[in-house]
């Protein structure tokens, strides 16, 4: 926090809670995907000289927070982002899986929302998902 880049003249500080899901809530990014993804989203982003400052993949959708220069559009970033992965995977999986969709791996659209000075509750929240998500579906289970 109050840790600003900077461009010519410009001092910024600019991050996304980002949240996109696979076409159909296909459970896939857990097993083998899910080992490869964070490394393939963190490359992708310093393409457009972004970073991914959290991110954590749940087994049907992928939370991160970005940290993207005022030049490019959070919607240029997370559409280069989903855009190249999905051909990524469809390259090293599309050949093994029979139902694998490759190129359209992703759903259409995504959320976004700007982090302001909540930075660390945001982060705790991407963290500690997963922990929370098994708590409610042990409460369904009481019902």
């Amino acid at each position: 926090m109050d840790e600003f880049e900077s461009l010519n003249h410009t001092q910024w500080e600019c991050l996304y809670h980002v949240v996109f899901i696979p076409k159909c809530r296909r459970r896939t990014l857990y097993v083998e995907l899910r080992r490869y993804l964070g490394e393939v989203f963190r490359r992708l982003a310093e393409q457009k000289e972004s970073r991914v400052e959290e991110g954590h993949l749940m087994p049907d959708h992928v939370h991160m927070m970005l940290r993207i220069p005022p030049k490019y559009s959070e919607s240029q970033v997370v559409g280069f982002i989903k855009g190249k992965s999905a051909i990524h995977l469809a390259r090293v999986y599309g050949e093994r899986k029979r139902n694998f969709v490759g190129q359209s791996f992703w759903a259409r659209g995504y959320f976004v929302s700007t982090v302001g000075r909540d930075e660390q509750v945001i982060r705790a929240y991407i963290r500690n998902q997963e922990a929370e998500d098994r708590r409610l579906e042990q409460l369904q289970l009481l019902r």
